[in-house]
C-alpha cells in the first residue's frame, strides 16, 4: 500500500489550484498533486466535476474520479458571482498555479482572466488547456480530445487499411495533452525561479497528440508522402503484427531492430528470409509484410501462448503478451514496479489504481488518499485564508459554497 509523498516530496511547498473539468487540465494537476503539491480542487456548489459521474460506479460513487481527484484537496466555489470572484483571487494571491480549461473569455467574463489573477499574484503560473488554444478561427468552439484524435491525423492512420478511421476507446490525446500541461507547468516554474515572474501556458490539446506522431509533416513538406493506414503493421519495418496462438491468446512481435528482426526469422524456422536483398532494411522488409506475416504467424499458431513467450525470451526477440486489465493487475513485472497502488478510501474500503507515473530514488512521489467528496475541504481550505466561521456561512446562505 502507497504511504503518500513525505515532507520530502520535490514538489512540496507547491500549491496549484484545479479549475478544470475533463481530463487534460485535471490529470496534469493529479500529476502535480503525486508528487507533493498540494492541489485544491475547486467544483460548483451545484455541478461536480463531471469525472464523478463518468464511466462505472459503485454505490453512487463515481470510481473515475476516485483517481483523477486523488491527492486534491476539494472546495466549492461559484466563480461566477462577486463573492466566488473575490475569494478565488484570495486563493490565487496565495497559489503558485492555476488550471483552467473553460472557453476562451469565460474567466476574463467573469473578471479571473490574466491581467486579474497576474494582478494578485505576479508569480503566478496560469495554466490554460483548451481543444484549440487561446487564438485563431477555432478558439471559440468546444473542445474535447476526441476532436484532436481526429484533427491531428491519428485517426487517419489507425485502424484496417480497407476500414474506416479509428478512435482510441480512452482520453488518448487528453492524456497526452495532461502530459504535456504538467511539463509545461514545471517549465514555466522554472522560467519564475530565473525571472521572478510568472507566465501563461496556453496549451491546446490538438498540439501534442500532433507532436507524437512524428515527421509526418517534415515527410510530406520534403517528399509529398502521406503515411497509410496499415492496421497492426509498420510502414517502418516488418514483421510487427499482433498474432493468434494455438490455444487462442494472442501476441504482440516487434522488430524495430534488424537483429531482433533476424532472430525472429530464425526462430520461426525460415532463415532463408535473411539472404535476400529487401532484409537488410526496415522499409524493405515492410514492403513484405504479408510473407514475413505469414511466416511468423503460421508459426505461433501451431504452439501454446507461454512456449511461444518462452522461446521468443531464449531467443532474445521482442514480444509481448496482449493483456487487458485482468493480466496487468495479476503481471508480475507491474507488480515489481509497484504499478498499481492499493489506497485506503473512506467510501470504498481498498481501491487498486495505477501508482504515480515514474520513481524517484530519492524524493518519490505517492497516493495520500483517493478523490475526496464533494467539497470536503471547503471549510478547511477558506479559514486558512483568514475567513471566519460567520464569513463562510455567509457564503454558503449565499449558495457561494455548499
Amino acid at each position: 500500500m502507497t504511504d503518500g509523498p513525505s515532507t520530502d516530496a520535490p514538489l512540496t511547498g507547491l500549491r496549484v489550484l484545479d479549475l478544470a473539468t475533463l481530463f487534460a487540465g485535471p490529470l496534469a494537476a493529479t500529476m502535480l498533486g503525486d508528487f507533493g503539491a498540494e492541489v485544491i480542487k475547486v467544483e460548483h456548489p451545484h455541478k461536480p466535476d463531471p469525472s464523478r459521474g463518468h464511466g462505472p460506479s459503485k454505490d453512487g460513487v463515481g470510481l473515475w474520479w476516485k483517481l483523477l481527484g486523488r491527492n486534491k484537496k476539494t472546495i466549492t466555489l461559484d466563480l461566477s458571482s462577486p463573492d466566488g470572484r473575490d475569494v478565488l483571487l484570495k486563493l490565487a494571491a496565495k497559489a503558485d498555479v492555476v488550471v483552467e480549461n473553460f472557453r476562451p473569455g469565460t474567466l476574463e467574463r467573469w473578471g479571473l482572466g490574466w491581467e486579474e489573477l497576474s494582478g494578485a499574484n505576479p508569480r503566478l503560473v496560469l495554466a490554460r488547456v483548451t481543444g484549440f488554444g487561446q487564438l485563431g478561427p477555432y478558439a471559440r468552439r468546444p473542445g474535447f480530445g476526441t476532436l484532436a484524435e481526429a484533427m491531428s491525423g491519428f485517426a487517419a492512420l489507425t485502424g484496417e487499411p480497407d476500414g474506416p478511421p479509428t478512435l482510441p476507446p480512452f482520453g488518448l490525446a487528453d492524456s497526452i495533452a495532461a502530459l504535456s500541461t504538467a511539463y509545461a507547468v514545471m517549465t514555466a516554474l522554472a522560467g519564475r525561479n530565473r525571472t521572478g515572474r510568472g507566465q501563461m501556458v496556453d496549451m491546446a490539446i490538438i498540439e501534442p497528440m500532433l507532436t507524437v506522431l512524428g515527421p509526418q509533416p517534415l515527410w510530406y513538406d520534403q517528399l509529398g508522402y502521406l503515411q497509410p493506414r496499415t492496421g497492426n503493421r509498420s510502414a517502418n519495418n516488418a514483421p510487427r503484427n499482433t498474432y493468434r496462438t494455438a490455444d487462442g491468446r494472442w501476441v504482440a512481435v516487434s522488430t524495430s531492430a534488424q537483429s531482433i528482426a533476424e532472430r525472429v526469422l530464425r526462430l520461426v524456422g525460415h532463415p532463408e528470409f535473411l539472404a535476400e536483398p529487401w532484409f537488410a532494411t526496415g522499409a524493405g522488409r515492410a514492403a513484405h509484410a504479408a510473407e514475413l506475416d505469414e511466416a511468423v504467424g503460421d508459426w505461433i499458431a501451431r504452439h501454446g501462448h507461454d512456449e511461444v513467450l518462452r522461446a521468443f525470451e531464449e531467443a532474445q526477440a521482442a514480444i509481448a503478451p496482449v493483456y487487458d486489465v485482468r493480466d496487468v493487475l495479476a503481471d508480475e513485472q507491474f507488480r515489481a514496479l509497484g504499478s498499481i497502488a492499493e489506497v485506503e478510501d473512506d467510501e470504498l474500503g481498498t481501491v487498486r489504481m495505477q501508482n504515480v507515473l515514474f520513481r524517484l530514488s530519492e524524493t518519490p512521489g505517492g497516493i495520500r488518499w483517493a478523490g475526496r467528496r464533494h467539497g470536503a475541504d471547503t471549510d478547511e481550505v477558506l479559514s486558512g485564508l483568514g475567513l471566519t466561521k460567520e464569513e463562510i456561512d455567509k457564503l454558503r446562505e449565499g449558495g457561494v459554497v455548499r
